[in-house]
């Protein structure tokens, strides 16, 4: 909250999280809701300051992803996700 941006390669992923809004941001954001076995219920591209998604049934967290992250990538209803941890200082393909 309050950031101009999200860098590229960076993302937010709020646990617990079945819906959000864009309520004071400042820029569009990509949100992917998941359940809790990372399974994919709902994508949210280019999703503007100032809007809101109710609650999405099903969904147990979101990854809030800069916008225009997920385009291209085909992610289907019930594909699951793979998290991966990363150790600080290596965000690779983002930028400073």
């Amino acid at each position: 909250m309050f950031r101009r941006k999200l860098q590229p390669g960076m993302g937010m992923w709020i646990v617990p999280c079945s819906g959000i809004h864009t309520f004071f941001m400042r820029f569009a954001i990509d949100a992917v809701f998941v359940d809790r076995r990372l399974r994919i219920v709902r994508v949210r591209p280019e999703l503007r300051p100032w809007r809101l998604v109710p609650i999405v049934f099903g969904a147990h967290s979101v990854l809030e992803l800069p916008a225009g992250a997920v385009a291209g990538l085909r992610l289907e209803r019930g594909e699951t996700l793979a998290v991966e941890p990363v150790a600080e200082g290596e965000t690779e393909g983002a930028e400073a």
